[in-house]
């Protein structure tokens, strides 16, 4: 795949949904507190989803799809009860 979305579950429950090139190295940004000042006081971060795409528009496109959802939705992502 050459591109990726992810959801992230933060320390505080919250979720963080975002696209990269190489899934990997941004999922170890975010634990490093580098990647997005969202997820940086929300550490340790965990991935919960990721989808491959062959182009960067297919996964940005979806990103903007997701984070368009309401939390309910993104937990039937996960797979995880609404609770």
């Amino acid at each position: 795949m050459k591109a990726w979305v992810y959801i992230l579950r933060c320390s505080d429950g919250s979720l963080y949904t975002g696209w990269t090139n190489d899934i990997e190295k941004r999922f170890a940004s975010h634990n490093r507190g580098t990647a997005s000042k969202y997820t940086r006081g929300r550490r340790p971060v965990e991935i919960v989803f990721k989808e491959g795409f062959k182009t960067k528009e297919e996964a940005m496109s979806r990103e903007a799809e997701i984070k368009s959802m309401t939390r309910a939705d993104k937990l039937l992502i996960v797979g995880q009860d609404n609770k």
